[in-house]
């Protein structure tokens, strides 16, 4: 090694700038990427402060929706009646500047209901596009099991594509831009299962319980009224959330991390080299895309704690969310009421941590 490799070599250990400064702008873009993720993990946090006002607990949750909406990813959650599902999704809607549309899915909801039509003016002769709920930045899609498939479907394309075809025409939807899909866990009468290809549109399934006797009396005190008013203050406006975003590009995923994230995602479908007991529990793993939104999803994480970069922590904090419903049981596990959760929960253990 001659005396300018090692010099090169000796000054990058010690993170020492050199003659045109090439090591000085590397260390002057990661300051500024510390700063900018501290800034945006500082306005996240008041997001949550204000959403707080309205909602007691569920701070899993809420964490849940800020990943979603700074990774692009879109939430099922799956929770019993009266948890605060729509309060906090229009909550995030108010603390952020957001347009908020609720679509109420039922049995006799249509496609053109969702995504819009065209309007035929006969005076004109001419057709018009009448845009539906979709065209708004935050979307809840409300017990979306109660609909067909045919209307579940519907959502593909703005889920995927971001986008929206009425006839031959395809329109753009707004930036940032998150369904929050509700469906409920105990009522099974006039339900639709979602097909496997709608499950693996999301990146997260959360799922809600009951507050603890300490929240509810907090629930009481604060909610047991006619008119209850919590005025929440817009801390972020979507332009913001959009440089948040693309933020989460520039978070720090180390080769060993990455490794790590393929390895559990190939452990639930090649479950006879981690862990021979789950293969006849398992039919089918995680798809490719559960791995990509598992890397973005612990950037995410990543973010909303103010750090430039991923930890294996990270990772293993965010896999049940993104995991539980990618993977698809066998009649044998369901019989013996084997849970995702169980499954996800052991191949963490399993997997080696780097």
């Amino acid at each position: 090694m001659g005396p300018r490799r090692a010099l090169r070599l000796l000054r990058k250990r010690q993170d020492l700038p050199m003659s045109g400064g090439p090591l000085q702008s590397i260390a002057m873009t990661k300051q500024e990427l510390k700063e900018k993720v501290s800034e945006s993990s500082r306005h996240l946090g008041q997001v949550r402060d204000e959403m707080q006002k309205r909602i007691v607990g569920q701070k899993g949750l809420i964490d849940r929706l800020l990943i979603g909406l700074v990774a692009r990813g879109h939430i099922l959650l799956e929770g019993l009646p009266g948890l605060a599902k729509t309060m906090t999704i229009n909550s995030l809607a108010r603390s952020s500047q957001c347009a908020f549309a609720r679509i109420q899915f039922t049995p006799d909801l249509l496609p053109a209901d969702i995504t819009g039509t065209l309007i035929y003016d006969p005076i004109k002769g001419t057709y018009s596009t009448r845009r539906g709920p979709i065209f708004a930045n935050l979307i809840l899609a409300d017990e979306i099991n109660r609909a067909p498939s045919k209307v579940q479907s519907a959502l593909l394309e703005a889920m995927q594509e971001h986008q929206v075809t009425i006839g031959d025409e395809t329109l753009l939807l707004p930036e940032p831009f998150l369904v929050m899909a509700t469906q409920n866990p105990i009522e099974q009468e006039g339900t639709y299962p979602l097909p496997e290809a709608q499950m693996d549109r999301f990146m997260l399934k959360v799922v809600v319980g009951y507050p603890s006797e300490a929240e509810e009396r907090v629930i009481l005190d604060r909610m047991a009224s006619t008119r209850p008013d919590f005025p929440l203050n817009a801390v972020v406006n979507p332009a913001e959330i959009l440089g948040m975003q693309g933020l989460v590009n520039e978070i720090y995923v180390d080769e060993q991390v990455r490794s790590y994230i393929v390895k559990l995602v190939l452990a639930t479908r090649e479950t006879k080299r981690v862990a021979p007991e789950l293969t006849r529990l398992i039919r089918c793993g995680a798809s490719p895309r559960g791995t990509i939104n598992l890397a973005l999803a612990a950037r995410a994480h990543a973010l909303l704690r103010g750090e430039t970069h991923v930890t294996p922590d990270d990772v293993k904090a965010i896999a049940p969310d993104v995991l539980r419903h990618r993977i698809l049981l066998t009649y044998e596990a369901e019989a013996e009421e084997v849970t995702t959760d169980s499954i996800v929960a052991s191949l963490l253990s399993k997997v080696p941590v780097p």
